[in-house]
């Protein structure tokens, strides 16, 4: 057995059909992670090099889009693409056709920055977020911008972020995709709702495990309302590791979220992670094992694997499913190299400035 058939076998099992549900059905178990490009024009709309761009990678399994804006105040990076107007929408429907084409799937991303947002991104107004407290720092690939006090969300703004959730998901099914992804990780509004850190509210809203799994819940279910449960996933980080602070309490609040994610049936769940080695104590070891023994419906693995590793940690039942994220950058073809036993192209930093 040569080196390329060797590789081949030890990654057998990622290239088997899975099915997330009765509705949709995927050709292989990698998916596409999402990777944030700021790539659309200045109104925040997808460009004809986006659509080669994930048309290119269509033979993932699924692929998860870049995290889009729902709304103009989520904004927190540059030229990140929205879905909230017709034109972006159009153009949403240009990527989408490009993957169909392909053969692929394509879930989007739905996204709401929070307390990194930036007003200089929406010509003023507040910056919104669970609780009034500022995150040190300042705005990635613009850096003279520093991050803003948070205004409170009021029972008002709640509403209406709840609300514009649900839109952006219609939007997206409009524009042609197969499901969302709600962004509920990485420090990002939802994600800020779900750590004492970031949410010291007192009220319906904060305050115990219950009240602090509550918008994230409601963000859920008003989606699932407009798009159906079979097209809705959530992508959650229980360890705490970007623009917020972990705290040992935070456990109880994934402790009480995860049965009531179980209970609505998702097509998967997906964790939040720059690097799956992290431990956290509260946790009790990798948030992915966190999850796992208290989740038992379609898991997303991602952060840092390879086929290989991936592929074994899928034989071990860690998860069900791989998302591969740089690598896909520098290979296009990464899921025919895989298949084939192919080297890689290495990634580099120098790759994000254009989409190829």
């Amino acid at each position: 057995m040569n080196i390329q058939e060797r590789e081949r076998n030890m990654t057998e099992n990622l290239f088997k059909p899975y099915a997330l549900n009765n509705t949709i059905k995927l050709n292989n178990r990698i998916l596409m992670a999402p990777l944030t490009r700021c790539m659309a024009d200045d109104e925040l709309v997808p460009t004809k090099a986006m659509a080669e761009y994930y048309g290119r990678r269509a033979e993932a399994g699924l692929i998860i889009s870049e995290a889009i804006i729902i709304r103009p105040d989520g904004q927190g990076y540059p030229n990140t693409p929205g879905l909230f107007s017709e034109a972006q929408i159009d153009g949403w429907q240009k990527i989408t056709e490009a993957v169909h084409k392909n053969g692929g799937k394509i879930f989007a991303q739905l996204w709401h920055t929070g307390r990194v947002a930036h007003p200089h991104f929406f010509d003023g107004g507040d910056v919104l977020a669970p609780s009034a407290l500022i995150v040190e720092g300042s705005v990635p690939r613009m850096r003279e911008l520093t991050y803003q006090t948070p205004k409170a969300v009021s029972y008002e703004d709640i509403t209406h972020l709840v609300k514009d959730y649900a839109q952006a998901a219609a939007n997206a099914i409009e524009a042609g995709f197969d499901g969302v992804e709600i962004h509920g990780a990485n420090g990002y509004l939802i994600d800020q709702f779900l750590h004492y850190d970031s949410n010291q509210r007192i009220d319906e809203y904060g305050g115990d495990p219950e009240n602090m799994s509550r918008f994230a819940l409601s963000v859920v279910d008003a989606i699932i309302d407009r798009i159906g449960n079979e097209r809705t996933a959530l992508r959650i980080s229980p360890g705490a590791y970007f623009n917020i602070v972990g705290d040992k309490r935070d456990r109880e609040v994934f402790d009480h979220l995860l049965p009531e994610l179980e209970l609505r049936e998702l097509a998967f769940l997906h964790i939040g992670i720059f690097d799956d080695s992290m431990e956290f104590d509260y946790l009790g070891g990798r948030a992915s094992s966190y999850v796992r023994a208290n989740y038992s419906k379609t898991l997303v693995g991602v952060g840092g694997y390879t086929a290989e590793t991936g592929s074994e940690a899928i034989a071990e039942e860690q998860f069900d499913l791989i998302a591969i994220g740089r690598p896909f950058i520098a290979n296009p073809d990464y899921v025919t190299r895989v298949r084939e036993g192919s080297e890689l192209v290495n990634y580099t930093d120098e790759m994000l400035a254009s989409l190829v």
